[in-house]
């Protein structure tokens, strides 16, 4: 078993327990990739009546990405757009992002967080919704990623013929752009000394 801190109130820690912590802590993060992967992986199967399942709906999107010679960073991004549909059913972009948001770009974040309502512009009018409601984003400098993304990636995704890369193409790309964060508050905070371990 591991070392533990002592402490029953936070206030109370002391800088040796968050020594201990933190070493336990760079651990966990490196865990992420896999995670998330397993997390992602939670979708196959579901179909939610759609022609392909989640899963396959991800991955393909993701398999159009870097067959259009896209980054990794957003790679990824089309790959995790709609992790979030199991924990965030009515808010799926908003649990992507959030995922994603430390290890990607403001404008790739700003994709993925608002491709739902980019996405309705396919399909809104179907169900009594208002299929230019990312007119309200116009202005934004995001605006035409966002469609773009969504015109030439999530939106023809469906199709159970199209090519589909399995998740071990997509698990390096992954584990490099969740390697380091750019942006979290933590990126600042200063790396355990091995030699001072609790």
């Amino acid at each position: 078993m591991n070392a533990r801190a002592n402490f029953v109130r936070m206030q109370d820690s002391t800088q040796q327990d968050w020594q201990l912590i933190g070493g336990e802590f760079m651990q966990f993060a490196q865990g992420l990739p896999a995670r998330v992967i397993k997390h992602l992986q939670i979708l196959e199967g579901d179909y939610g009546g759609f022609p392909i399942d989640r899963y396959s709906h991800s991955l393909q999107t993701a398999t159009r990405a870097l067959r259009d010679g896209r980054d990794e960073e957003y790679v990824v991004c089309a790959l995790l757009h709609d992790i979030g549909d199991t924990l965030g059913t009515m808010n799926h972009p908003d649990i992507a992002a959030a995922i994603l948001k430390p290890f990607v770009s403001e404008e790739n974040h700003w994709m993925v967080a608002h491709h739902g309502i980019f996405q309705g512009h396919y399909f809104f009018h179907h169900i009594g919704l208002d299929r230019d409601l990312r007119e309200n984003f116009r202005s934004h400098p995001c605006f035409d990623r966002t469609a773009e993304f969504c015109e030439l990636y999530d939106n023809p995704a469906f199709d159970p013929k199209a090519e589909t890369l399995p998740i071990s193409e997509f698990e390096p790309m992954l584990r490099r752009v969740m390697a380091q964060p750019k942006q979290s508050i933590y990126k600042a905070a200063k790396a355990p000394d091995p030699t001072h371990a609790a």
